[in-house]
């Protein structure tokens, strides 16, 4: 009984081996030489991994992590700045700034500005939105075009006072 075990051993070690050895075909023919009937079995499956494996291998990405990532088409989106007031609380506001990222412009550089400028809080949320902390709605109107000369004046549109 232990030399079955010994053996089944053996020979799925050896399988294992030629499969991952430098050179399969030389271990294939050794195989042939010295283990004739599990030489059988990895024909038949080496025959099987042939008939049925051509579709796995073209879905199954072989190397690299995502593959190459594909770039979004820009859509024609109006390139416009809207500004906002949105209550917090009773007597707090904050302004919430959109559109920034049509005119390419990186939205947390932008929000670290904008805390920076007026001293106060400011974050990113959402896709493109920016919202600074406190009413600074009339100052963005001179600070945005001086910061991105891309911006002009008449690109940035007021849309009042909103619920958030």
């Amino acid at each position: 009984m232990n030399d079955c075990i010994v053996s089944l051993l053996k020979i799925t070690r050896t399988q294992k081996y030629c499969e991952y050895y430098p050179e399969y075909e030389k271990c294939k023919h050794w195989l042939e030489r010295n283990l004739p009937t599990e030489f059988e079995k990895v024909k038949l499956e080496d025959a099987a991994a042939d008939s049925g494996g051509g579709e796995d291998e073209k879905k199954r990405q072989k190397r690299g992590g995502k593959g190459m990532l594909k770039t979004k088409k820009k859509e024609d989106v109006p390139k416009l700045v809207t500004v906002s007031r949105a209550p917090r609380g009773k007597k707090k506001s904050v302004t919430v700034v959109t559109g920034l990222s049509t005119f390419d412009i990186d939205l947390k550089v932008a929000a670290k500005f904008f805390g920076s400028k007026f001293a106060c809080g400011s974050s990113v949320t959402g896709d493109d939105e920016i919202v600074i902390q406190g009413d600074v709605k009339d100052d963005l109107y001179d600070v945005i075009p001086e910061k991105w000369p891309q911006i002009d004046e008449d690109s940035i549109d007021d849309l009042g006072d909103q619920k958030r």
